[in-house]
């Protein structure tokens, strides 16, 4: 077979390579190829040409040696169905922190906190004008530009921008729905001294999270409706705390991996806002749950776990990482 250079766009030759690698069809890879403008003679062509290069024989020959983990996970995901799981992410109230650690943490299950918020004082405090006059004049960090950047969260580094968190929050307040700046983990505000007044307001979930709180214990996210946090993964286990505004959440188990198209290592090709399933047909048999998290609710999200979060107004979380476990927080390694 003919290795002569390919007639396809860069990233439709990766997208076919990889997609016929994860077991897709030659009609499905073809018929996806012509719905992107792609002449029929030169998708047939495209097809054949990939299915016959010896880099791609190779890659299916590597593909091989791991496909039992993958059929080890599908077999997971079919128990996980079988289970009566359904697209609503589970909301518990009045669950104990032995419950909590059994079922969810160890059990490696997301999971929705009702009614352990109660003793926050930010709750009944935080809005933007309070934030400004408690801590307007400090000098804090914000991701901007990101609309200019599909790659905007695991380029970061193309995004830090300084200002007085008065002047960012009357961005917020002023700017409308937006997706173009917000604050987020990476920021690492909280370990500010100016913001410092804010965390006397942020209390440990009981029994659940270090109840020191050291500045480096907790992150702050907040930004304007809009701004969305693309499909990806953690390298550990996370508490969110919602303390102003609504998130839309959807999530995607860990053991489903092989679905999630990833890059960057531990985010999707995926928008799980509109997947594209046509691109991305795998994703279709993805376990997806979601909610929405209002203010005073905890959203657990186990390590590894896939998630693509989406603010519906002004919005404020906390969240932990430091939970009262054995040995500490579970981590995920990153591949050598």
């Amino acid at each position: 077979m003919s290795t002569d250079e390919s007639r396809l766009a860069t990233e439709w030759q990766v997208w076919l390579v990889e997609n016929l690698s994860l077991g897709v069809g030659e009609e499905d890879a073809r018929r996806t190829l012509m719905g992107a403008g792609v002449a029929e003679d030169v998708a047939r062509a495209e097809v054949a040409r990939a299915l016959g290069h010896p880099y791609f024989q190779a890659c299916q020959r590597l593909g091989r040696r791991y496909a039992w983990m993958e059929s080890v996970m599908d077999a997971y995901s079919s128990l996980h169905r079988q289970a009566g799981r359904d697209r609503a992410l589970e909301k518990r109230e009045g669950l104990s922190a032995e419950e909590f650690f059994t079922h969810y943490y160890y059990g490696h299950r997301p999971v929705v906190l009702k009614g352990m918020m109660g003793d926050w004082p930010a709750l009944g405090r935080w809005s933007l004008s309070y934030l400004a006059e408690r801590a307007g004049a400090a000098e804090v960090e914000v991701m901007t530009g990101r609309n200019a950047n599909p790659d905007h969260a695991p380029q970061a580094e193309k995004h830090r921008t300084r200002m007085t968190f008065r002047d960012y929050l009357k961005m917020v307040a002023s700017g409308g729905e937006t997706n173009d700046y917000y604050m987020v983990p990476r920021n690492e505000n909280w370990q500010r001294d100016g913001l410092s007044p804010l965390r006397e307001d942020v209390r440990a979930p009981a029994g659940i999270i270090d109840p020191g709180l050291r500045p480096d214990m907790m992150t702050l996210l907040l930004g304007p409706a809009g701004t969305v946090t693309p499909l990806h993964h953690d390298n550990m286990n996370v508490l969110l705390a919602q303390v102003m505004g609504r998130k839309h959440v959807r999530m995607a188990p860990s053991f489903q991996r092989h679905l999630m198209y990833s890059r960057y290592g531990t985010f999707s090709h995926v928008d799980a806002g509109k997947p594209d399933l046509e691109r991305f047909p795998l994703y279709g048999e993805a376990n997806v749950v979601e909610a929405v998290v209002e203010p005073g609710e905890l959203l657990f999200i186990p390590v590894g776990w896939w998630h693509w979060v989406r603010a519906l107004d002004v919005s404020a979380s906390v969240t932990f990482h430091h939970f009262l476990v054995p040995g500490g927080n579970t981590y995920m390694p990153e591949p050598g």
